[in-house]
C-alpha cells in the first residue's frame, strides 16, 4: 500500500443502512485516505462488522457505531437493509431518522469540513448552522436520478406521482432510448410512498439534494456526462464526480469448492447469476429463471437468496430439477466472491439484477452481460446498459412484469452463440467500454478532481 498523501482534509460519512450504499461509501474513503484525507464513518455496529475488512486506512478511517433504535413493525435487532424485505424500508428510514442526535453529537465533536450522505435529508440542517459542507452522494446512476429525482418531476405535495408523469422523461431529460413499459413504471412509483415518519422517498431524496452545498455521483463522463450536467443545471448545484471507485484486486483466493468445480468447464462457457443482497424473487419466478438456465444447456451457478416463503433455495427448486442439471448446475443460497467468480476463465456470461454495484462490476468484467432489473433504479441501469451503451441484453417480459423461462433462454443464447451478430455487437461495445474504465489513471483522476472540488467548495463558500 503506497503511504497517503498528505491533507488536511477530515470528513464525516453518513450513508444509508444498506450493503449496496455503505460499501461504495468505504470505496470512496479508501481512496481519499490515499490522498491523506481522514473521515469519521457512521453506520450500524453490525455493519461495522461486515465491512471492516473493507477499511484498508483504519489509521485514517474510524469506522463509528451507531445504535439503531427498534421500530414498530421492524424485526428485533434490526440494523440494515440485509435484515429485512425491500417493503420494510420505509420503517427502516424511520430508524435511520432517530440516529439524528447521535450523528450531530459526532458532527459537533468531529468538526469535520464536510459531510458525505445520502438518505439523511436532515444533515444540511446540522452542518449548516456549524458552517460545515454537506454534500449529497448519489450511489445509483445519475441516468435514474435525472429521470426521477429533478425539479421538473415535481409535483404538488397534496398527491403522489401519477402513472403518466412517470412514463414520460422530464422535460430536457438527455436520451431518446427511455421508454417505460406499464409495470416498470409501477415499480418506480415506490418514489411516492412513505420513506420515514411523514416523508415520501420522493420528497426526502429531493429535499436530501436540494439543501446540499452540492451533489457527488458515483459515475464517470464518459458513460454518463450528458445526465450529469442535466442534473446540475435543473438543481442549480456543483456535481462533483468520484468515478466508480471500485476496489483494487483482492489477494483472497477464490474459494476451493468453486475454484475446482468451475474448472471443469471450457473458457468462457458458465453462466454466473447474482442479484443482490437485497432481492428476493417470488417462488415461482425463481423456478422460472432456473428452468431458464435449464434450458440453456449450458453450465451455469445461480447465486441467490432463498425465495419468498422457502427456508432454502433447495427446497423451492423445481420437482427434478437437480438431477436434471447434476454436473453442469448449481443453485446456492448462500454468499459467493462474486469479483472473483466472474474473473475466472471459465465464467462467459454475467446474469444480473443491475444494482448500480453490478453494472460497474459487469463493465469491468470480461462476461457477456444479460440484465433482469426488477425495481426502481434497477430498471433505469438496465435500460442504460442495453440502450444507451449497447453492452448488455435485457431479458423480455410481458406486460404484468413475468419472464419466462424461454426468454431467460433466449437472452442467453442471444449472447452466447458463437456468430450471432447481435451477440457479437455487444461484445465488441463492451470491450471498448471496458478499455475506457480500466484505465487506472482515468479512474483515480476523478479522485483527485473530486478532493480539488471540495478544496474549491470550501475557498468559495467560505
Amino acid at each position: 500500500m503506497s503511504n497517503p498523501k498528505s491533507s488536511d482534509l477530515h470528513l464525516v460519512m453518513f450513508p444509508w443502512f444498506a450493503v449496496g450504499h455503505m460499501t461504495p461509501f468505504l470505496h470512496l474513503a479508501n481512496s481519499l485516505a490515499e490522498r491523506g484525507c481522514s473521515t469519521t464513518f457512521l453506520l450500524p455496529t453490525e455493519a461495522i462488522q461486515q465491512l471492516q475488512h473493507f477499511n484498508l486506512y483504519p489509521h485514517l478511517i474510524t469506522l463509528q457505531s451507531l445504535t439503531v433504535p427498534h421500530v414498530d413493525g421492524l424485526p428485533i435487532g434490526t440494523q440494515t437493509a440485509s435484515d429485512i424485505p425491500l417493503e420494510l424500508n420505509h420503517l427502516l428510514a424511520i430508524a435511520l431518522d432517530c440516529t439524528r442526535n447521535q450523528v450531530e453529537k459526532v458532527i459537533h465533536e468531529t468538526r469535520p469540513k464536510f459531510v458525505i450522505y445520502d438518505m439523511a435529508h436532515w444533515v444540511p440542517e446540522i452542518t449548516k448552522a456549524l458552517g460545515i459542507k454537506a454534500i449529497h452522494y448519489t450511489v445509483v446512476s445519475a441516468a435514474s436520478i435525472a429521470i426521477v429525482l429533478v425539479p421538473a418531476r415535481n409535483v404538488p405535495e397534496d398527491r403522489p406521482i401519477t402513472e403518466s408523469e412517470m412514463l414520460m422523461p422530464p422535460s430536457g431529460y438527455p436520451s431518446t432510448t427511455t421508454v417505460l413499459r406499464a409495470h416498470e413504471v409501477r415499480s418506480l412509483l415506490f418514489v411516492s410512498q412513505p420513506f420515514g415518519e411523514g416523508i415520501t422517498f420522493y420528497d426526502r431524496m429531493f429535499k436530501a439534494m436540494k439543501e446540499s452545498d452540492a451533489l457527488a455521483i458515483r459515475t464517470c463522463n464518459e458513460t454518463e456526462g450528458n445526465f450529469c450536467d442535466y442534473i446540475g443545471s435543473q438543481h442549480g448545484k456543483p456535481v462533483f464526480l468520484t468515478g466508480p471507485v471500485l476496489p483494487g484486486p483482492t489477494k483472497t483466493p477464490l474459494e476451493d469448492r468453486w475454484c475446482k468445480w468451475l474448472s471443469w468447464f471450457e473458457q468462457g462457457s458458465v453462466l454466473f447469476c447474482a442479484f443482490g443482497s437485497q432481492s428476493i424473487l417470488e417462488k415461482d419466478q425463481f423456478q422460472e429463471l432456473v428452468l431458464g438456465f435449464e434450458l440453456t444447456g449450458l453450465p451455469f451457478l445461480v447465486a441467490l437468496k432463498p425465495p419468498a416463503g422457502a427456508a432454502t433455495v433447495e427446497e423451492a427448486l423445481p420437482e427434478g430439477f437437480e438431477e436434471r442439471v447434476k454436473g453442469r448446475g448449481v443453485v446456492w443460497g448462500g454468499w459467493v466472491q462474486q469479483l472473483m467468480i466472474l474473473d475466472h476463465p471459465s465464467v462467459g456470461c454475467f446474469v444480473n439484477h443491475c444494482g448500480f454495484g453490478s453494472m460497474w462490476e459487469s463493465l469491468l468484467s470480461d462476461c457477456q452481460v444479460v440484465l433482469v432489473p426488477r425495481l426502481g433504479d434497477q430498471i433505469l441501469n438496465a435500460r442504460f446498459m442495453a440502450e444507451e451503451l449497447k453492452v448488455a441484453v435485457e431479458v423480455e417480459r410481458d406486460e404484468s412484469g413475468w419472464f419466462s423461462k424461454e426468454n431467460v433462454s433466449k437472452a442467453i443464447h442471444s449472447v452466447m452463440d458463437k456468430g450471432n451478430e447481435f451477440g457479437s455487437m455487444l461484445k465488441e461495445n463492451h470491450r471498448k467500454w471496458r478499455e475506457k474504465m480500466i484505465n487506472k489513471e482515468l479512474m483515480s483522476g476523478y479522485v483527485d478532481k473530486f478532493v480539488q472540488d471540495m478544496q474549491q467548495l470550501v475557498k468559495v463558500m467560505v
